[in-house]
């Protein structure tokens, strides 16, 4: 290997690590004298929960991770936004699960916290996937309910969510591990099943000190809403578990009785391994997002065999299509060539750019997939759509709204992943958020922005110079540079993977060998939901 791999290489094992050391001290939640606190009453925490009830640990995904990540500092922070989510097989059956971190402000429900489990609900109404909800919360936390209480996609869309996973038959079960409280309390009853955990779980409207504040009754909370009154008196809940493994034991029975689901039927062969080593993509990728490399050499390390069929490969070069297996599932690949090309004409083509012949090309593609119901995977390494007078004249503006228009309509399962940069329009040209992708990801070496952290800096230095200039201040070279570089490091931190991550712009940040797992997982979860529409471009101009 040459020098420039090996610099690649050290430069994104370090980033690798920094992953691994962030994930670290997530996992810790509230730390670890909380920890010890939560295990003193007898309980396991939301990650030993999760562990305990899946069949293999490692074979999930977790989904938000890093969710709040430096959002809520002022309040002592919100570590995974307080609650744990992950994809993985209970009984042999796949499942979402979401469990509520009680180490994390007892459980209590931040913005983020919202947002989070929102986000598990759509994953689950999207695949048709059953959720398991393990309920250990103090509720809404208050001294921001005006940011999580009233809005359309706040706390009570929980519940509205309940109500139509239910109509579509959806399997919803609950586990009161800990506290249920206020509005919280329809949640698990919500469910189709519920069960409560003795001594330890506990659901009402109102808490003892609240009722004897408003009708001045005197009670104790397990009175009023322990296991033996909502399993014996009330019938609220359906069976009472002695601690948490009974509980989550029960669950595994559960799910062991479920039948099977009506599959999608997408193509599915034995799954073979990459023959080029995944370890390589260390040293392809460029420490430099401004550096060049051939996109082809990172897929060669994804999918099965390394076999990629391309699919109009000489014709708009600025973006690879495809066809290749991932784990066994057949995949249409859409993925921007970072290498400058020559096109047949004599024509550069600048790499991660996307120019018309190559947005047209990608649009084809795309509706080949719909029309093959083959899911498509998008590997973004973007800086936008190709400017200036010969694209504007050419049409680049038509050629991209037909490619936004076909990711759009897609009714075959799209995943995203975010390998370098997502720069502005072409974020969503290649499936970004806004564009519905049953799961998106991004590697380490993923910047996401409306444009890079120079060009955004020089356009901000601009404008905050000019200003200065209008007040009578003098703007020395020094002066400039100082400007430069504290505009730059603010736009850099936005831009980070881990700044998308916990703001749920992305569902994780995520080691790049992991890949496979998660669009292999992605695929089997969407096979759960049948295609219910065909693909329609409607009114478009070709």
């Amino acid at each position: 290997m040459d020098i420039k791999f090996n610099k690649n290489e050290d430069h994104n094992k370090l980033l690798l690590s920094d992953l691994k050391r962030k994930l670290a001290k997530v996992k810790l939640g509230g730390g670890e004298k909380r920890i010890e606190k939560h295990h003193s009453k007898g309980k396991l925490t939301a990650r030993e929960r999760i562990d305990y009830l899946v069949d293999d640990p490692k074979k999930c995904i977790e989904i938000g991770a890093f969710a709040g990540e430096g959002m809520y500092e002022e309040h002592g922070g919100c570590p995974s936004g307080g609650v744990v989510i992950k994809i993985g097989y209970v009984s042999g059956k796949q499942c979402i699960v979401v469990a509520n971190d009680a180490t994390v402000k007892a459980g209590a429900w931040f913005p983020i916290t919202g947002k989070k489990n929102l986000r598990a609900q759509e994953i689950a109404i999207e695949n048709k996937l059953p959720i398991i909800y393990l309920v250990d919360s103090a509720g809404v936390y208050l001294p921001m309910q005006d940011e999580i209480f009233p809005d359309k996609e706040h706390f009570g869309r929980i519940f509205r969510n309940n109500a139509v996973m239910s109509s579509m038959g959806i399997t919803q079960i609950s586990a009161v591990m800990g506290s249920c409280v206020a509005g919280g309390a329809y949640l698990p009853i919500m469910s189709d099943e519920a069960l409560i955990v003795d001594k330890t779980g506990s659901i009402f409207l109102a808490g003892s000190y609240l009722v004897k504040a408003a009708i001045g009754e005197t009670i104790d909370n397990e009175t009023l809403g322990g296991a033996t009154t909502h399993c014996e008196i009330s019938g609220v809940t359906d069976y009472k578990a002695k601690d948490d493994k009974d509980a989550l034991d029960t669950i595994k029975k559960l799910m062991d009785k479920i039948g099977d689901y009506t599959k999608a039927g997408y193509n599915r062969k034995e799954a073979a391994l990459p023959k080029e080593n995944p370890d390589e993509i260390f040293g392809i990728l460029p420490a430099s997002r401004a550096d060049q490399y051939d996109m082809r050499e990172i897929i060669k390390r994804l999918v099965d065999h390394s076999e990629f069929d391309e699919y109009k490969e000489g014709y708009g070069q600025s973006i690879l299509t495809g066809y290749a297996r991932i784990d066994g599932w057949a995949v249409g690949i859409v993925a921007n060539q970072r290498k400058l090309v020559k096109t047949k004409k004599g024509e550069m083509q600048f790499g991660g750019v996307i120019y018309s012949d190559s947005a047209d090309k990608a649009t084809r593609f795309i509706a080949n997939c719909n029309q093959k119901k083959i899911p498509l995977v998008f590997l973004q390494d973007v800086t936008g759509f190709m400017v200036g007078s010969k694209s504007e004249h050419g049409g680049i503006i038509k050629d991209g709204a037909k490619m936004v228009n076909a990711v759009s309509n897609s009714v075959v399962p799209k995943f995203t992943i975010v390998i370098g940069n997502s720069y502005g329009a072409g974020n969503y040209a290649m499936c970004g958020k806004a564009y519905d992708p049953r799961l998106i990801a991004a590697w380490p070496s993923a910047e996401l922005a409306v444009m890079s952290g120079n060009s955004a800096a020089k356009v901000l230095l601009q404008i905050e110079t000019a200003s200065l200039k209008k007040q009578g201040k003098e703007i020395t070279p020094e002066v400039e540079k100082e400007l430069y570089d504290k505009i730059k490091a603010r736009y850099d931190e936005q831009i980070s993977p881990y700044y998308a991550a916990s703001r749920i712009w992305t569902d994780g940040v995520i080691d790049p060998r992991d890949t496979r797992k998660w669009i292999s997982m992605g695929i089997e979860a969407a096979d759960h939901a049948p295609i219910e529409k065909p693909f329609n471009l409607g009114v478009i101009q070709v």
